[in-house]
C-alpha cells in the first residue's frame, strides 16, 4: 500500500481508555448549561480518529479563532454578513462540498473538514456558524431536510445561505428548492427556526452511523456513535434498540440480549406485540452462545 492508499483510509477510534475519557467529557458538554458547539463536534472528532489528540483539538479552535480574525468587522445586515462570510469562507479559503464528500467519514468530522476544507453540508454549516459567532455574526443553523444551511438575522430579516455550495446566499426559491429535491414537500416556515446546537450534534451522529451502516465492516464506528448520542440529554429512546442489535451484530450476543431485554420493557407499556418481537429477538441472540 502506498502513501496515498494510507492518507485515504477511514480514521479508527482511539484506545479504550481515551474513548471512556471523551465520552465522559461529551455527556459533561453536551449537560452544561450552554453546549459549544465546536467543543463538542471536536468530541465526536477525537472519538473517530484516535489520532486527533489535545493539541489538536486546540489547534483546531484556534484555527476557528484565526478565521474569525479575518472576517470584517461588522459588517451591517444578515445580508453583509453572509456575504462577508461566504467571500471569506467559501471564496479566499474554499470551504465547500462535492458529492464526492458523502463517502468520506473524515466529512463528518469537524477537524478534518478545517484541514480539508471539504465536508457535508452540516460540517461546513459548523464551520460557518462559528467563524460567524466568534465575529459577532447574529447566525444559527438552519435545519432543512435532507440539506442543512445557516441562517442570518432574526425572522423578519432572514438571510439564509448553502456553505455546501461555498455560502451563496439563498432566495426563497432556492430553499423551496432544496426541499422538495429532498422530500417532495413543500416549504414548511417551521423549518426556517434555529437549529438546537444539540440537535445539530445528534444529526452529525446521524450521518456517521449512516456512513457505518452501508460499511457493515466498521459496525465499530456505529457503535461509538450511538454511544455518544445515548449521552445526549434529549434522545430518540429506540436508539438502546439499535445499540442493542448492534451489539448482537458485533458478536456481543449476551450484553446485546440483554439490552433487548430491557428496552422490551420500555416498549411493552405502548405496545406488547413490538415487546414480544424484541424478546424473541434477545431469545435467538442468546442462542448464538450455545
Amino acid at each position: 500500500m502506498n502513501g496515498h492508499e494510507a492518507a485515504m483510509r477511514p480514521p479508527h477510534p482511539p484506545e479504550p481508555e481515551r474513548a471512556a475519557e471523551l465520552r465522559r467529557r461529551f455527556a459533561d458538554e453536551a449537560r452544561s448549561e450552554r453546549p459549544d458547539l465546536s467543543a463538542l463536534c471536536l468530541l465526536v472528532g477525537a472519538a473517530a480518529d484516535g489520532a486527533l489528540d489535545e493539541a489538536g483539538i486546540d489547534a483546531a479552535q484556534i484555527d476557528l479563532d484565526r478565521l474569525a480574525g479575518l472576517v470584517p468587522f461588522r459588517p451591517g445586515g444578515p445580508r453583509s454578513w453572509a456575504l462577508a462570510l461566504a467571500d471569506l469562507l467559501g471564496g479566499r479559503c474554499g470551504f465547500r462540498g462535492t458529492p464526492a464528500d458523502y463517502q468520506r467519514l473524515e466529512s463528518s468530522l469537524l477537524h478534518e473538514v478545517l484541514r480539508r476544507r471539504r465536508g457535508l453540508p452540516i460540517l461546513l454549516s459548523v464551520v460557518w456558524m462559528e467563524v460567524a459567532r466568534r465575529a459577532g455574526a447574529p447566525v444559527y443553523g438552519v435545519a432543512l431536510p435532507g440539506h442543512f444551511v445557516v441562517g442570518f438575522g432574526p425572522p423578519e430579516q432572514q438571510v439564509l445561505a448553502d456553505p455546501f455550495d461555498g455560502g451563496r446566499v439563498l432566495t426563497g426559491g432556492d430553499a423551496e428548492l432544496l426541499v422538495a429535491g429532498a422530500t417532495g414537500a413543500p416549504l414548511d416556515p417551521s423549518m426556517l427556526t434555529p437549529a438546537d446546537p444539540l440537535d445539530v450534534v445528534l444529526r452529525i451522529l446521524n450521518n456517521i452511523r449512516a456512513w457505518a451502516a452501508a460499511r457493515p465492516e466498521r459496525s465499530d464506528v456505529a457503535l461509538w456513535a450511538v454511544d455518544l448520542s445515548l449521552l445526549l440529554p434529549s434522545h430518540p429512546a429506540r436508539l438502546r434498540y439499535d445499540r442493542a442489535q448492534l451489539l448482537v451484530e458485533r458478536g456481543d450476543f449476551l450484553t446485546g440480549a440483554t439490552e433487548l431485554d430491557a428496552y422490551a420493557e420500555v416498549v411493552e407499556a405502548v405496545d406488547d406485540s413490538a415487546a414480544d418481537r424484541i424478546r424473541h429477538q434477545a431469545r435467538a441472540a442468546r442462542s448464538m452462545l450455545n
